[in-house]
């Protein structure tokens, strides 16, 4: 078993498994549609450029 493959799982939100854009949202007190829009804003499914997108447009609002 692969160790890599699994570390980069935790890493990335796959919008396709509702229950991690889920999580996210709840632990970052958004709405599904802010972290969809943080992904497609940010070209990116990396939770941390997920989460550093919406922290600054939250100081920022």
């Amino acid at each position: 078993m692969s160790t890599r493959g699994s570390k980069i799982e935790r890493r990335e939100v796959n919008s396709s498994q509702p229950y991690e854009v889920k999580y996210l949202a709840d632990k970052l007190g958004v709405s599904i549609q802010a972290i969809v829009g943080a992904k497609r804003a940010t070209g990116s499914s990396d939770r941390k450029d997920i989460e550093n997108y919406i922290k600054s447009k939250k100081k920022a609002g």
